[in-house]
């Protein structure tokens, strides 16, 4: 059941950063502006943060295989629909349809796991696993959309995904036996639409106001928005029986640090493949394959060291692999801030392979804080927030990186000198969410963070009851 589960999470995790590699191929023959880019991305990351929670909830509900093979069914006729696309707008459409297939997978495959392995060292275990495939499958993502881009067009990255989620959908009914929660939250249709409102107005106002004017009214409703959501949603869910967002989880500083982190190392991931994918082929003019090829050093840090980190975290908990991926991940930003158009090989390759390493090891213990010391039956929703936190953080790694440089550049075949000049600024960014991480990881990994853990864990227990308390 762990490999069918990783085998179904691979593909998702691999659409996360497949299609990167394939912007510039998408823009040269949809002729796609800067801030359509950036959708072809956030559609999908968008869509998958804000139902991760409500898919674990339903799963709960109604049976976690049948939504594991509905989301399936789903993923592969989205991938389907997006090969097809006929022009851009059809093809932001169709990834969010994919991501509502793709958000039935991860939350539940986690309840799969955390009910599957018992024992609390076994299942930190088999979440490193998870995790590390999680972070492999994104690895992959460049060099596998460079090859399939170069041998078959665009299309063919989401074509691949057909007869993988098909294989991934005869495993699951053959192998996987149905399950549920024995006492399914309700649904929070108010927390969830607020949710979507939040999430959508803001990454929205993100990415056009540099094309509509920051004090346009479209973007200055939008902001305004948002903002409401954002107000209005801890407040409704202080107050419901059964929020979408149990308030009470981030009274545990590991879990809060674990959000917070997700957040940061997937804003950088994001921000690094899209910045890096434009630079590698409308700056240096590599065709896809090669781009992708250039990637292989942070691919095989990935590959490496994410198996690693959740065998370090099953052992010795999550505190070294956080503190050497914040520094990582510092490290690589620095090095990218001194980019120029002709920057030699060994600047890209060590700054790449620095990032691989800090990715590759910050995957497993987020998964891990989040659900350390979480009873079972609240651990698959403390994991589908700290999933739905991972999709958030890549959403605002595009937009707000891709922003800020496009405010100073452009992003076609004709980007030079002044894209790489821009880019810095994104590459600064980068290292101070490495910085972040490292300061989260030293904090949240102390005996009083364990100790507020064990607290909430109290708390959280049928027999504590529930409370309407601060978070």
């Amino acid at each position: 059941m762990l490999a069918i589960c990783c085998f179904s999470l691979f593909i998702v995790g691999l659409d996360n950063t497949v299609v990167n590699i394939a912007l510039p191929s998408i823009q040269h023959e949809m002729g796609s502006a800067a801030s359509g880019l950036q959708w072809i991305i956030d559609a999908y990351t968008l869509v998958l943060a804000a139902l991760l929670i409500l898919s674990g909830s339903v799963a709960d509900r109604v049976g976690r295989r049948r939504v594991f093979l509905i989301g399936l069914v789903v993923f592969v006729l989205g991938s389907l629909l997006c090969s097809l696309a006929p022009g851009l707008g059809w093809l932001i459409a169709f990834r969010a349809v994919q991501a509502v297939g793709g958000s039935m997978l991860n939350p539940v495959a986690m309840s799969i796991i955390t009910n599957t392995f018992t024992d609390r060292r076994e299942r930190a275990q088999a979440i490193g696993v998870w995790g590390g495939v999680v972070g492999i499958s994104m690895a992959l993502g460049p060099l596998i959309g460079g090859f399939l881009v170069e041998a078959a067009g665009w299309p063919s990255i989401f074509l691949i995904n057909v007869p993988v989620g098909l294989v991934a959908w005869v495993l699951t009914y053959r192998y996987v036996p149905e399950s549920r929660s024995p006492r399914p939250r309700r649904l929070d249709p108010i927390g969830q639409v607020l949710m979507v409102v939040l999430l959508g107005a803001g990454t929205a106002a993100i990415i056009e106001g540099p094309g509509h004017g920051w004090t346009s009214p479209l973007i200055l409703s939008l902001a305004t928005v948002a903002f409401a959501a954002l107000l209005v949603l801890p407040w409704w869910e202080l107050r419901t029986a059964e929020p979408l967002i149990d308030l009470r989880f981030f009274r545990s500083v590991p879990f809060t640090g674990a959000t917070v982190t997700a957040v940061c190392a997937f804003a950088a991931l994001g921000g690094f493949l899209f910045l890096n994918t434009l630079y590698l082929q409308n700056v240096r003019h590599y065709d896809p394959f090669e781009a992708g090829l250039w990637t292989l050093p942070m691919a095989g840090m990935m590959v490496v060291f994410a198996p690693v980190s959740g065998r370090i975290v099953g052992r010795h908990g999550p505190r070294v692999p956080l503190l050497v991926a914040g520094v990582a991940l510092a490290a690589s930003g620095v090095l990218l801030t001194r980019l120029a158009d002709d920057s030699p090989a060994a600047l890209l390759l060590i700054s790449y392979a620095l990032f691989g390493i800090g990715f590759g090891l910050v995957n497993a213990p987020i998964t891990n804080a989040a659900v350390s010391g979480m009873p079972v039956a609240q651990a698959g929703v403390a994991a589908a927030i700290a999933s739905t936190s991972r999709q958030i953080g890549q959403s605002l790694g595009v937009a707000v990186i891709g922003t800020v440089v496009a405010a100073s550049a452009t992003f076609g075949p004709s980007a030079g000198p002044a894209f790489t000049e821009a880019s810095h600024t994104g590459w600064w960014i980068v290292a101070g969410l490495g910085v972040a991480i490292l300061l989260l990881g030293a904090l949240t990994t102390t005996a009083w963070a364990t100790r507020t853990a064990a607290g909430v864990a109290v708390r959280l227990t049928p027999e504590h009851g529930r409370q309407t308390v601060a978070p």
